[in-house]
């Protein structure tokens, strides 16, 4: 896709014509309901989160260090990367679910597991009983990784559902947060229990979806796929619509939703697992989805993730409460970036924000770099101040918005799949990280920085050519971007004659009488 097939993208949605100017989310309660359902939601990210900064906490407690005996760097990426390597045994299971018996199940599926995973990692005797429970743990938040964003996406009000969306993202930083200042908190008891309380606390999110997830509404997207069309009809009404059904937004909504999963299953057969490569138009979505899970793993982000404390020892702070009070700051700040960058998406644009961000990872990471290597070769103090100086920079150039521009490229029947994908991707480039970075560091210290930097031009390459804008389109608008006429000759081709195509045409057209009216 060239430079050129982008600025077709960026118009504005039909659908911000039914838009009632005066309902805000700050004056409609049942928007401000939706939304606290939505945030029950958000919390999974949370976890994920929270399980990274943990293990960065647990690193610098030798309470956690002198019970498992200090392991080398080689066990350190075991204890890191098993909770992704638990995940890869459920990918296969997660979008049947999610598609099967619908997105809240699977949430509360999840949530069941991670909740059990948690209790036995915070009662772990032994190395083994450890792996084990974070092995669980990954397997758990896969299903319920995959259904929440997409339900928070899918039943989002129109106006807010990117920064919703975007937010899931940078929430990860907010189980951070809670990770770092409890094992900063835990630092000074004397006993098993420095360990032990983060390990517990790390399923509190789950328990709470445990409890109120089926007060948390069902995709309307969902309910239509399988026949349900009064039940979806009645829950955009009920959140978006004041409760009224023919409100213009609720069925602009409705037929648009029935429509793009009416063509997507019956005429261009977008269903099944080989329908994410059989078209043009779908292998530039997975062209997309996997570079830009890829990436959001590897720009280098994976070293202070999970290896904040080596990096520390390599410019000579060791001391663990300063490395904790690091971690701790590092998170807060973060989670501030993350949701000022998910609050302009609307604002700035997909495109925008993508390069900017890919730009900015390159120049900070490239400045630690230079920074970290001065320290090794030189042994200057002020080198040392600047390389955190530069995470921190780097941290506020961080792309929030791998998680809303996925869901809403992938139409409806793919959506599951495709963010499956995108999430197998994610835990894979993880998987080589955790195992490879702390030997790396061990051995070649700031020379292993240079091959981030390098692979950051090559992101910052990729998104200027492939992505495409999507901002102020609706989830199923986004399709034709991707689409467009080349739908057609695939109808065409698939075998239908020139008068069928132009009833179905005709019928994809109520969407827009429905905007007209």
């Amino acid at each position: 896709m060239a430079r050129g097939a982008v600025a077709s993208a960026a118009v504005d949605s039909g659908i911000n014509t039914v838009l009632d100017p005066r309902r805000k989310w700050y004056n409609n309660r049942r928007i401000i309901a939706l939304n606290g359902w939505i945030v029950l939601l958000l919390i999974t990210s949370s976890t994920n989160g929270y399980d990274g900064s943990m293990m960065n906490g647990l690193q610098s407690l030798p309470q956690w260090q002198n019970y498992f005996h200090h392991p080398g760097s080689s066990e350190l990426g075991l204890l890191n990367a098993i909770q992704n390597i638990g995940g890869l045994a459920a990918y296969p299971f997660a979008p049947y679910l999610s598609d099967g018996i619908g997105r809240r199940p699977t949430v509360f599926i999840g949530a069941v597991i991670m909740t059990i995973a948690t209790a036995i990692q915070g009662a772990a005797q032994s190395a083994g009983m450890f792996i084990g429970a974070r092995l669980l743990i990954g397997f758990g938040l896969t299903f319920a990784a995959n259904a929440a964003p997409m339900l928070v996406s899918e039943i989002s009000y129109p106006r807010y559902r990117a920064q919703l969306t975007a937010a899931y993202n940078s929430l990860w930083n907010s189980g951070a947060i809670i990770a770092a200042w409890t094992t900063f908190g835990t630092f000074k008891l004397n006993s098993t229990w420095a360990w032990r309380i983060p390990s517990v606390l790390q399923g509190l999110p789950s328990v709470l979806q445990i409890l109120l997830i089926w007060f948390v509404p069902e995709s309307p997207r969902y309910l239509i796929s399988k026949g349900k069309d009064e039940q979806a009809l009645e829950i955009l009404a009920y959140y978006h619509g004041d409760g009224n059904r023919d409100d213009p937004l609720v069925q602009y909504e409705f037929n648009e939703i029935k429509t793009a999963i009416d063509y997507d299953r019956t005429v261009a057969s977008n269903v099944g697992w080989k329908s994410l490569f059989a078209t043009s138009g779908n292998r530039k979505r997975m062209r997309i989805i996997i570079a830009i899970a890829f990436f959001s793993q590897w720009s280098g982000n994976g070293l202070a993730s999970y290896y904040l404390n080596k990096i520390l020892d390599d410019i000579n702070i060791t001391d663990s409460t300063t490395q904790l009070l690091i971690n701790g700051v590092a998170t807060i700040w973060s989670l501030l970036c993350g949701l000022c960058a998910s609050a302009l998406v609307d604002k700035l644009g997909r495109r925008f924000m993508f390069l900017f961000s890919g730009l900015g990872m390159l120049v900070t990471f490239t400045s630690q770099t230079i920074a970290f290597a001065q320290f090794q070769i030189h042994g200057q103090p002020a080198a040392a101040h600047t390389v955190i100086a530069f995470l921190f920079l780097y941290s506020a150039a961080y792309n929030p918005l791998i998680v809303v521009y996925t869901v809403e490229i992938l139409p409806y029947p793919l959506r599951a799949k495709g963010f499956n994908i995108f999430n197998l991707t994610i835990s894979l480039a993880l998987i080589f990280n955790q195992y490879v970075n702390p030997i790396a560091l061990a051995r070649i210290t700031w020379k292993y920085y240079v091959v981030y930097c390098c692979w950051l031009v090559v992101e910052c390459i990729f998104l200027y050519f492939y992505v495409v804008e999507t901002k102020n389109l609706t989830l199923e608008e986004t399709a034709a971007i991707f689409d467009g006429e080349e739908a057609t000759n695939e109808i065409l081709g698939n075998g239908l004659n020139a008068a069928e195509h132009e009833k179905r045409v005709e019928s994809i057209d109520e969407v827009e009488n429905v905007k007209k009216t």
